[in-house]
């Protein structure tokens, strides 16, 4: 079995392939100040519950955008499953060429949306992504990472919000009943949630304009399907696309990877 996980600002999300199938996948809150021994037990207590066993992991691949965190989060797979994992990054095959001003500026997740989105759809595709960022990446019709958007993600614009005013309380991220709305709370809802809607659509459209194509827009992350339920924009949900993605890219390197001996599991 191949555990793979992805390490966001917000949520870490792990998942479990056997081949091609994902059996099951958690998502836990990312904390910095977490040692590696607090994550192993955390990651212990998720395998115990869903009647997996850590003996049953023979490799593992990280995506990271959280620097400090990439240590413990590699202390972690040595400690607790006797594994060195693979971390995307510099020198690891992912199939696709990167063809931006720095390609090591662009985040992990990024680069591994774009390889599932090419990899599973085998076309031109906008890769949405609703995380503590939004973003917008795309991926040519021969698969080539071309650039992308960032925007603050919703819930950053939500909590800004509450920060920032005063009298403004903190609300949920939600749809309400109407645009206009009747009270405070449900105004901002309106304007958190159908204003976010509106800068995806914008930002889509204008991706489509200056490419003057009409690519595959495929939604991922925490808000996908609530955001996607309410535009024609997105064609996609793919809620498991990074997860995916990072199964492929194990995939391409396993041969060359086993032959450095950059995945192993260590002598018991």
């Amino acid at each position: 079995m191949l555990l793979v996980i992805d390490v966001g600002n917000t949520n870490t999300v792990l998942g479990v392939y056997e081949g091609e199938k994902l059996l099951h996948h958690w998502r836990i809150f990312t904390d910095r100040e977490k040692t590696s021994d607090e994550y192993g037990i955390l990651v212990r207590n998720l395998y115990d519950a869903s009647h997996f066993s850590s003996r049953e992991i023979q490799a593992i691949i990280v995506a990271s955008v959280v620097p400090p965190l990439t240590p413990t989060i590699i202390d972690l797979c040595v400690r607790y499953f006797g594994i060195a994992p693979m971390v995307v990054g510099p020198g690891i095959r992912t199939g696709i060429s990167v063809k931006v001003d720095n390609p090591k500026e662009v985040g992990a997740d990024r680069i591994v949306n774009a390889v599932a989105a090419f990899a599973k759809y085998r076309k031109a595709c906008i890769v949405v992504d609703f995380g503590t960022a939004t973003t917008f990446d795309y991926v040519s019709p021969v698969g080539d990472y071309m650039g992308g958007v960032i925007a603050p993600g919703v819930s950053i614009s939500a909590e800004a919000l509450f920060l920032q005013a005063s009298k403004l309380p903190r609300v949920e991220v939600a749809k309400p009943a109407s645009v206009i709305g009747k009270n405070t709370v449900a105004s901002m809802q309106s304007g958190i949630f159908f204003g976010y809607l509106a800068l995806v659509e914008g930002i889509v459209d204008r991706m489509k304009k200056e490419l003057r194509s009409e690519p595959l827009v495929v939604a991922t992350g925490g808000l996908a399907r609530a955001i996607a339920a309410e535009t024609q924009k997105i064609q996609v949900i793919d809620e498991n696309l990074t997860l995916d993605g990072l199964r492929i890219i194990y995939e391409r390197n396993v041969g060359a990877a086993s032959a450095k001996g950059e995945i192993s599991r260590e002598e018991e």
